[in-house]
């Protein structure tokens, strides 16, 4: 079960993070709903997008779908960013978003050896969740290297992209400027190595309902 920490704010595993997710999505909030909440809670947490040149690197899962609606958010504030796509694959709510953003004209490159992610002012890490285990490889590896060795002020959504959610152990993981949490703290951000890779750290509140280990609602 989840703990408060020092500040009194809520602080869970990953596993009761995935079912008070699922739960709420069952019970009261459609995943794309939380998806844009999540992207809008990040476009909040940062107030100097004005004149800024914006790189989002997106994953496959839900954390790459966080990116594709934030792209969207970013435009129609008349924000212009360009998506690198690190994988293929799109969870259906991230297509939803993909989408959106594709209409609204935002720029989308898949991430390459050519890939140059120096020359922006902000990147945004939207390439592996809180559920992430084991080793980083391919192209997610090489799309952290980018980012670890740009210039730019780093922003990682839910958690910074190669660290354990529950542990905070990370062998490779991007180095942030800013992490926003998305539902609730997840342990691994205060623990292992995770004050080495977070800058400042921060959590949005998207409507989760904390279930407990019995299933039930716990708050």
């Amino acid at each position: 079960m989840g703990y408060r920490n020092d500040k009194g704010e809520i602080v869970i595993s990953v596993e009761q993070m995935r079912r008070s997710d699922a739960y709420t999505i069952e019970h009261y909030t459609p995943g794309r709903e939380l998806m844009y909440r999540a992207a809008k809670g990040v476009y909040d947490s940062y107030q100097e997008w004005d004149g800024k040149s914006i790189a989002i690197a997106v994953g496959g899962g839900n954390n790459g779908g966080d990116g594709y609606a934030l792209a969207g958010i970013l435009k129609k504030n008349a924000y212009d960013s360009v998506i690198y796509k690190v994988s293929d694959r799109m969870s259906d709510d991230g297509r939803y978003y993909f989408d959106i953003a594709a209409e609204l004209g935002v720029p989308v490159i898949d991430f390459g050896e050519t890939t140059d992610l120096d020359s922006y002012d902000v990147i945004v890490d939207c390439i592996l969740g809180t559920g992430f285990k084991g080793e980083v490889r391919g192209r997610a590896k090489e799309a952290i290297k980018e980012i670890n060795n740009s210039h730019a002020y780093v922003i990682s959504v839910d958690i910074n992209s190669g660290m354990n959610g529950d542990t905070g152990e990370a062998e490779f993981a991007v180095k942030s400027d800013l992490t926003v949490s998305i539902g609730y703290y997840k342990q691994g951000l205060f623990r292992g190595q995770a004050g080495e890779y977070i800058g400042r750290l921060t959590n949005v509140d998207i409507g989760i309902k904390l279930i407990d280990e019995s299933g039930e609602e716990s708050q």
